[in-house]
């Protein structure tokens, strides 16, 4: 069994900054992706921001430049910073990891439970 917990969304002005943060335990042998992505509702889940373990970054076009992700291995956990926000920022984020379960090592994929991030005009 493997859970993530999110936090840090919330209500912020447009040009104003959020950190979102994730952090997963139980059945984890090794993570090897871990990423961000956002949904409203009705639309499809969308990949914002993602790392490997070995610390190699992608990001949508939208967020180049404004969002950075990182990860601390040691502590499971992934982290965005947001700056610049731009009212169309404004949707549920969605923290994933895809892993080696301790498990028999096989792999495996979760998802946090969301965390809504509202950026104000």
């Amino acid at each position: 069994q493997v859970q993530l917990v999110e936090s840090g969304g919330g209500l912020v002005q447009a040009g104003g900054s959020l950190r979102l943060s994730c952090r997963a335990s139980g059945t984890i042998f090794s993570i090897q992706n871990m990423g961000w992505y956002r949904q409203s509702p009705g639309d499809q889940r969308d990949v914002v921001a993602s790392i490997t373990s070995g610390g190699t970054t992608d990001y949508a076009d939208s967020v180049k430049g404004r969002f950075t992700i990182s990860r601390v291995n040691a502590e499971n956990t992934v982290y965005l910073q947001m700056t610049s926000l731009k009212p169309e920022d404004s949707d549920r984020y969605y923290c994933n990891i895809r892993y080696i379960s301790t498990r028999g090592r096989l792999p495996g994929s979760s998802w946090g439970q969301g965390t809504q991030v509202t950026v104000s005009s």
